[in-house]
């Protein structure tokens, strides 16, 4: 082991009391939640209204295409933001660098809410929706590492499991409250209002958001372990290269296990409302629907899962969770392809309850063992954001490029057992550590 690894282990002197869990967990739950209000914002945007605003004149699946092109553009920035939010949060704290995730990601989303259509300003359109697109990849981007680490560096080591499947439900929380707007907003305003300025109203409300997300923010206290590294000047000097330099194994296994999870999730959560309304042609406040349905069913299945990573160990829930959405990959589609909406509603449900619920409410206490203290959020942060570029950043635009292709699901079939199977392989190969 090396000399930084042993001082990291020192560093974890203590853990929270159960009271003092439950603000740190609400806190960054809450954290979570904003984060991914703003971030599922746009995904939601981008498979109702930005294919006909800012690509206009194009076929509705080649327009979508358009626009999840400028989705995956926010996934390719993430990085970036883990990198520079994880050497502030290894170095400075992991306070810090979180109040300043939410900054940039509020802004990012409120900044959207006000660019003019094509119509208007023509190719300055897309062009604005790819600078903040990068924006609030840059925040988001930052934003897990902090948060995952706040919470495991506080967690008695035998609820660790638990109290980071926890912070995992802002993610459908998260999702939940965005679709919630836009299905209430799509209800109420005839399509002309919804699309001139109805699909505003919601990113405009992120700024109320952001002031909320900074007041509750300001209230955690920072990591014991940081403490420690902090007093004793033990930091590491540049995170991310000693992350990449003593972990490099687990970096890149890591971003293997991740391709699925974001991979699949987009699959289940925005591929899934794209393919229903634009070749199955169904109204999309009717899909918009199962979808609310789903995450929040997974609200309730992420922390069942969590307990069972403490009790059957994280590596065996995360590579079962893997196996199983592998074999619900065929029935998957062909209960999507129906068109009969009880079996569409089961299908989205099955695949964000359970599929994705059983591997994301292992992941956090997974992946956050992988690396010791002094470099856990720059190592945590390289996972999370290169494994969603080649998984949920692309996964609906490769799905959606299949079905323009002519050759039908089958190949969108093929694409979800394959990021499943190769995701289980990467997630065999890492060390079920125990974090110290």
């Amino acid at each position: 082991m090396h000399s930084h690894e042993l001082t990291a282990s020192a560093a974890v002197s203590r853990t929270a009391s159960r009271g003092e869990m439950r603000k740190i967990v609400t806190a960054s739950v809450m954290g979570t939640i904003i984060e991914y209000y703003d971030f599922t914002l746009y995904t939601t945007a981008t498979a109702l209204v930005f294919n006909k605003i800012f690509f206009p004149g194009e076929s509705p699946l080649v327009g979508s295409l358009a626009a999840f092109a400028t989705y995956f553009v926010g996934y390719c920035a993430r990085p970036l933001g883990g990198v520079l939010f994880g050497h502030f949060g290894d170095r400075i704290g992991r306070k810090f660098a979180l109040m300043m995730t939410l900054i940039i990601m509020g802004l990012g989303t409120f900044l959207i809410g006000l660019i003019p259509p094509y119509a208007q300003i023509g190719v300055w359109a897309p062009i604005a929706l790819v600078v903040l697109r990068c924006l609030q990849g840059i925040g988001i981007g930052g934003e897990y590492g902090g948060g995952m680490t706040m919470v495991v560096e506080h967690a008695p080591p035998e609820r660790r499991g638990f109290y980071s499947s926890l912070v995992h439900i802002g993610v459908p929380a998260g999702f939940l409250l965005p679709i919630i707007f836009i299905t209430l907003l799509n209800v109420a305003l005839d399509e002309a209002d919804f699309l001139s300025w109805g699909w505003r109203v919601p990113f405009l409300l992120s700024v109320v958001l952001l002031g909320v997300g900074m007041f509750i923010r300001s209230q955690i206290e920072e990591t014991p372990a940081f403490k420690r590294m902090k007093r004793d000047g033990t930091q590491a000097k540049v995170p991310v290269l000693e992350a990449l330099r003593y972990h490099t194994r687990d970096v890149v296994l890591g971003i293997g296990a991740k391709i699925a999870e974001s991979g699949l999730f987009n699959i289940y959560a925005v591929f899934a409302i794209s393919y229903c309304v634009n070749v199955l042609g169904m109204k999309s406040q009717i899909v918009l629907y199962g979808i609310l349905l789903a995450c929040l069913l997974e609200c309730f299945t992420l922390p069942l899962f969590g307990r069972m990573a403490d009790r059957y160990g994280k590596k065996r829930v995360y590579i079962g969770g893997m196996i199983a959405q592998a074999l619900l990959a065929w029935p998957f589609m062909l209960m999507l392809a129906s068109g009969q909406l009880p079996l569409i509603y089961l299908a989205i449900a099955l695949g964000l309850a359970i599929g994705h619920g059983s591997t994301f409410g292992a992941q956090g206490a997974f992946f956050s063992s992988l690396f010791p203290a002094l470099v856990r959020y720059s190592g945590l942060s390289l996972v999370q954001q290169i494994g969603p570029i080649l998984g949920g950043g692309l996964s609906p635009m490769i799905a959606t490029a299949l079905l323009v292709s002519g050759e039908g699901y089958g190949w969108v079939i093929g694409y979800m057992v394959f990021m499943a199977l190769l995701s289980a392989l990467s997630a065999w190969r890492l060390r079920d550590a125990k974090m110290e």
